[in-house]
């Protein structure tokens, strides 16, 4: 689904004046089907999630590159968001930020192209995770996550008996609080009604008629 979307984008980005400039040359979508693949063959099944790739050299010839460049940043963007696509669509976990970069590389033939992909750490890894009944996970950083029915919350739920903003994930001296907002239908943990509570590793958040688990990495 990820990849789809990626195309269509990608049509009707290289629409009118850059129509021409892929008549029968290296396609922007080749890129994004080899990185997801790339994806698939280099990920590592973990204790409690696979771990795919999140860092990407591209290898481009030198008359790609040159074709590309003039709307790289374009390009990386939604070359980025595919990636993103297919990682929620396959369940993977990164430990890093995603990071693509593209190279020109002179000894590459016209449309040919060559990608390294590793897994790469980043400095601001989670340490907890909160998982989703679809076996998703979103990593608990710093920041404050709201769970919710309203789009811009950290943790969307589409739970008729979940407020808005229903409750808050706060990191207060280095444990991870759950803290209600004042729903109508309330907010648990392990079946009991709290207002407040600092979690413990496989504590299970009652939202509505939703359960979330609570898990260390």
């Amino acid at each position: 689904m990820g990849l789809e979307q990626f195309e269509r984008r990608l049509e009707r980005m290289v629409e009118g004046a850059f129509a021409k400039a892929f008549r029968g040359q290296l396609q922007p979508v080749e890129l994004g089907r080899r990185l997801t693949r790339d994806m698939d063959l280099q990920r590592t099944v973990g204790v409690r999630e696979v771990i795919a790739p999140n860092q990407f050299d591209v290898y481009l010839a030198t008359a790609d590159y040159e074709r590309f460049e003039s709307f790289g940043e374009v390009l990386n963007k939604e070359l980025v968001e595919a990636v993103r696509e297919h990682a929620s669509t396959e369940r993977y976990v990164f430990l890093g930020p995603i990071e693509i970069v593209i190279h020109e590389d002179l000894d590459l033939s016209t449309s040919t192209f060559a990608i390294e992909s590793s897994v790469v750490e980043g400095a601001g890894r989670p340490s907890e995770w909160l998982v989703l009944p679809d076996g998703r996970r979103v990593g608990i950083g710093d920041e404050i996550i709201t769970i919710g029915r309203l789009p811009e919350c950290g943790v969307v739920l589409d739970d008729p008996n979940v407020s808005r903003r229903h409750a808050q994930l706060r990191r207060e001296a280095g444990r991870i609080v759950l803290v209600a907002l004042g729903s109508t239908h309330g907010t648990k943990v392990n079946g009991v009604v709290v207002r407040e509570h600092a979690l413990e590793p496989g504590d299970v958040i009652g939202v509505g008629a939703t359960l979330l688990r609570f898990e260390p990495a």
